[in-house]
């Protein structure tokens, strides 16, 4: 864990020796070129200030302190691109962190009520993050509001401090929403023409070594244009939705998707005039140009998987230009989104029903509850700060617990340099408003750089409002810098070193579901196969279109959570991280070997011949041979396979890339 050795073989320097940091802590205190977003940077800095101001004014800074950590919520919340989005990311959470204000609360200086209380609030915060991304901040904000409502005095009656907490996040809600009427763009509409153009350089590295990474990228543009594009309609359950055309503009650009894979096994460059016409054609999504379908002057295709891409190149620019799509003939292949009401039951028979929610729930809990006893109960001036450490620390689908804890200490320790400075030479009272206008502006300004950065900018806001709560001025500091890193040694201890999924880790059962996923695409994509002409007879391929289309993207999207996991692991020192940096060639095996179905199924639906039931079947019990061995060991070696079948079959080029991935690791 501690720093690694590098040795400089130079001309002349002898076998000079330096120390240099683990890259795991590197990788974390590298700031990341995510550019600044200014209107966020200025929204910040009023909406935690102008609550001081006015409680200064009516005097009652209490309130307005309240106010601002409400603000300071809804300010971490907005993250969302269309405004809708963020509508629903900053209320719902502010609904959740009023309860959680108000069982804090009821619970303040009651020992082990106190401890109970927050130990169950954690239950429940980590088990609905596993919900989504609004469900994941609601239980962030459920569990930090309950522990700073258990550890500082709030106004009398109850009511008020849940009351001020949600007006300061209204308050981030109202100002986000001054600025919808100036938008000079349609989110939804920018992420579909973002989609086209990430197609487009996709194809433009098709049989070149760039187009592994230009895959990503695809798969994370179709995840936000569809997560976008969906959300808008889950109000509306007809046809008739503003945005049909939006969706049947992204759903055509799918068989380019698919038909990039074909592509890319040809070995060579695709000819530059495809390219260009799919960024024409995200230029007419982003600028809504409709009208005649232009003059596309591609080449003559020749192969199947030229007349893959030529096909469904000219099918999305018959869609594109198209003025108005008949709603009742959009190709929804991918479902809209159900009612309201199915949706909250399915997830709550997720949360109840997953091993990962429960993981998440109790890992959290046992944090929270050690650091809350040591608080309520042990005779030792420490404060809520050590619980509030364990919330942001452990917050289980946020990263790594380790990196996070290290990084948390040091972002704590350089926050609590800016704020010691605040505290000790800025006067309590009207001078604390210009100081928050800039202290608050920082949050998402640094937030976008990295975890450590967030922490250095969020803990001295938090202190200076703490202090206006509770006017211990400078002697906050270093008590402060105590509870923070006695909340990272409980996380680490509790929630790293003694947990024994740390140690075990899941990416390889993540992996193994992924490969396991990946068989049955090879069976949906051929159900059928051998049989004359190898399709449905509408050219969209063997067994039921729709759901291959549905489990191809499915796939993508649990590839893309594993290997946000992977990364999420390299991040930890060894083993852990030493086994994910083992197992990740694998990770692109696995891809590969889905691109490869994908290319196959393509080159039938344009004219090859089908592979026999016998291939298909052969693929797929090595696929699951695969997973299964993925889920029995986690010593990965080499496995040679017979795999075998006729060199002229579509499914070649997948039985190649099985054989290579049962080559780079099986577990025995």
């Amino acid at each position: 864990m501690g720093a690694q050795l590098d040795v400089d073989k130079g001309p002349g320097d002898r076998g000079r020796v330096r120390l240099a940091p683990p890259q795991w802590l590197v990788s974390g205190l590298r700031p990341q070129s995510t550019p600044i977003v200014w209107p966020a940077v200025a929204r910040a800095g009023v909406a935690l200030a102008a609550p001081l101001a006015v409680g200064f004014a009516t005097d009652q800074p209490t309130y307005g302190a309240l106010v601002s950590m409400g603000a300071l919520s809804g300010v971490i919340g907005d993250t969302a691109d269309a405004y809708r989005m963020r509508v629903f990311n900053i209320a719902v959470p502010q609904l959740f962190g009023a309860i959680g204000v108000t069982l804090g609360t009821l619970v303040y200086g009651d020992g082990w009520l106190a401890v109970l209380a927050l130990t169950l609030v954690a239950l429940v915060s980590g088990m609905i993050s596993s919900i989504g991304a609004v469900a994941s901040v609601s239980g962030l904000l459920l569990l930090l509001n309950a522990v700073v409502g258990a550890g500082l005095p709030m106004p009398s009656p109850w009511w008020k401090a849940p009351l001020l907490l949600t007006l300061g996040g209204l308050f981030v809600l109202l100002l986000t929403l001054l600025g919808w009427p100036l938008r000079n763009r349609v989110p939804e509409r920018a992420a579909v023409a973002a989609t086209y153009r990430s197609v487009a350089e996709l194809l433009e590295a098709a049989g070149t070594p760039a187009y592994d990474g230009k895959r990503q990228a695809v798969t994370q543009s179709l995840n936000t244009a569809y997560d976008l594009v969906l959300a808008r309609r889950t109000r509306d359950h007809g046809r008739r939705s503003p945005l049909v055309r939006l969706l049947a503009q992204l759903n055509v650009v799918i068989p380019l998707v698919e038909a990039a894979p074909a592509a890319h096994l040809r070995g060579r460059p695709l000819p530059p005039e495809i390219p260009s016409a799919v960024r024409e054609l995200a230029t007419a999504v982003e600028e809504a140009r409709t009208g005649p379908v232009p003059d596309l002057a591609l080449p003559e295709p020749s192969k199947p998987s030229e007349r893959a891409v030529d096909a469904a190149l000219r099918h999305a620019a018959v869609v594109v230009h198209k003025p108005d799509p008949d709603p009742y003939n959009v190709d929804d292949r991918l479902g809209r989104p159900a009612a309201l009401r199915i949706r909250l039951r399915r997830g709550a028979r997720n949360v109840l029903f997953s091993q990962a929610s429960w993981r998440y729930g109790l890992r959290l809990a046992l944090c929270i509850g050690l650091a809350q006893a040591l608080v309520s109960l042990v005779a030792v001036p420490r404060s809520y700060w050590v619980a509030l450490t364990v919330t942001f620390v452990l917050k289980p689908d946020f990263g790594s617990v380790f990196s996070r804890a290290v990084l948390r200490a040091l972002g704590t320790a350089v926050g609590l340099v800016t704020a010691a400075a605040v505290l000790a030479e800025v006067p309590r009272g009207w001078w604390d408003v210009p100081v928050m206008v800039v202290l608050a502006a920082l949050i998402p300004a640094f937030s976008a750089k990295g975890y450590a950065f967030q922490t250095a900018a969020i803990t001295p806001v938090i202190l200076l409002l703490s202090d206006v709560l509770n006017h211990q001025g400078f002697a906050l500091v270093l008590p402060r810098l105590w509870d923070s890193l006695i909340g990272c040694g409980i996380s680490l201890v509790a929630g790293y070193l003694l947990w024994p999924e740390s140690w075990h880790t899941r990416i390889g059962d993540r992996l193994a579901d992924a490969v396991g996923e990946a068989a049955g695409y090879v069976e949906c994509a051929f159900a059928g196969a051998g049989r004359a002409g190898g399709g449905d007879g509408d050219g969209s391929g063997g067994g039921d279109h729709a759901e291959r289309v549905r489990r191809r993207r499915r796939i993508y999207r649990d590839l893309s959570v594993v290997r946000s996991e992977f990364q999420r692991a390299l991040t930890e020192p060894p083993p852990t991280g030493a086994r994910a940096a083992a197992w990740w060639p694998l990770v692109v095996a696995v891809e590969r070997v889905v691109d490869a179905t994908t290319a196959a199924r393509v080159r039938v639906n344009h004219g090859a011949a089908p592979p026999l039931p016998s291939e298909v079947a052969e693929v797929s019990r090595e696929l699951r041979a695969l997973a299964d061995g993925l889920r029995s060991s986690s010593t990965l070696v080499e496995v040679r396979t017979s795999l075998t079948g006729p060199e002229e079959s579509v499914l070649a080029p997948l039985r190649q890339e099985i054989r290579a991935a049962r080559s780079i690791a099986s577990p025995r």
